[in-house]
């Protein structure tokens, strides 16, 4: 027995429900985007570049193990990118790629979302 849309039963395994699928490439970017931290390492990218010392501090809870995973699956995934610059001391930074910096206006809707349905202070 099937459930259609509207929460009904149909009596035949004839009649199929319109499937609520997502394109595998919003799921799979859904996916991505839905561990934890993810969000916050991009949002705090798309302000600029940051060494990881700064991203741990910024993210309280976020551990240096956590991050070093997300930050590869990140660059991994073509939205970071690593930067050495050699010289004592070794100094690494991540930034965005162009990639990771189409966010932005995903970002911008997000706050400008927040700011109006989960305004800081409000009860």
């Amino acid at each position: 027995m099937e459930v259609n849309n509207a929460g009904d039963t149909g009596a035949t395994d004839s009649v199929k429900s319109p499937a609520f699928l997502l394109p595998p490439s919003t799921a799979a970017a859904i996916d991505l985007l839905g561990r934890r931290w993810i969000l916050q390492v991009l949002y705090l990218l798309c302000q600029g570049e940051a060494r990881f010392s700064q991203l741990v501090r910024a993210v309280p809870g976020l551990s240096g193990r956590v991050l070093t995973e997300r930050l590869r699956e990140l660059a991994d995934q073509g939205l970071v990118r690593r930067i050495v610059e050699d010289g004592p001391p070794t100094r690494i930074t991540y930034c965005l790629t162009e990639q990771g910096a189409a966010l932005r206006t995903a970002f911008d809707h997000i706050d400008a979302w927040a700011a109006t349905h989960h305004p800081v202070g409000a009860s």
